[in-house]
């Protein structure tokens, strides 16, 4: 039989990931908006005391920047709102694992913890690649929850991705393509 400390430890953890799960459902509510606007749907949200103080989501093409990853919008907007650069005491949900620069702008934050919901094995710098949230010889580590709602944040990834491709398919050739297709076609080539 669990004693008392064991049973408030329990329930302890079933609040937690019943709060991961609702928040995490509010950062697809942005990769939602990012997929809207034929960006890459990756959705952010930054949450101080129980509440959610900020969002982003993906703006890379939009912005024509390198900078327009949702969590860096939304450690902006953090900021902003609590009128420092630290984010301490703040928990931030991503949709998709942070890639080099958004996992050590969170580092430099403070962040208290990371919740991610899909892994990321080509660009992933929370576990999948390296994992720079936890690296030891840097002054701050940040604990990390994976694999919350994991399976509907994959699923619109790869829901974009594949109708991504299916546009290219349609899309009429270039002349540039026509003229390689011919000259591909041509015998002795």
């Amino acid at each position: 039989m669990a004693t008392e400390n064991e049973q408030l430890l329990e329930e302890q953890a079933r609040l937690r990931e019943k709060e991961d799960r609702k928040f995490m459902r509010q950062a697809l509510t942005q990769a939602k908006k990012a997929a809207a606007i034929d960006e890459v749907p990756i959705g952010c949200v930054i949450v101080c005391d129980g509440k959610v103080i900020a969002r982003g989501y993906n703006r890379r093409n939009i912005e024509s920047s390198v900078l327009g990853h949702a969590e860096l919008a939304a450690m902006k907007k953090a900021s902003k709102k609590l009128g420092d650069w630290r984010l301490e005491g703040c928990t931030m949900y991503v949709t998709l694992e942070p890639c080099q620069m958004c996992a050590g702008a969170a580092v430099q934050a403070r962040l208290d913890r990371v919740v991610i919901g899909a892994m990321n094995a080509k660009a992933g710098c929370a576990g999948s690649i390296i994992n720079l949230l936890d690296m030891q010889q840097f002054n701050h580590q940040i604990p990390i929850t994976k694999g919350v709602l994991e399976q509907e944040c994959s699923q619109i990834l790869s829901e974009f991705f594949k109708r991504i491709r299916v546009k290219k398919k349609k899309r009429p050739l270039t002349n540039e393509e026509i003229s390689d297709t011919i000259m591909d076609a041509q015998p002795g080539r």
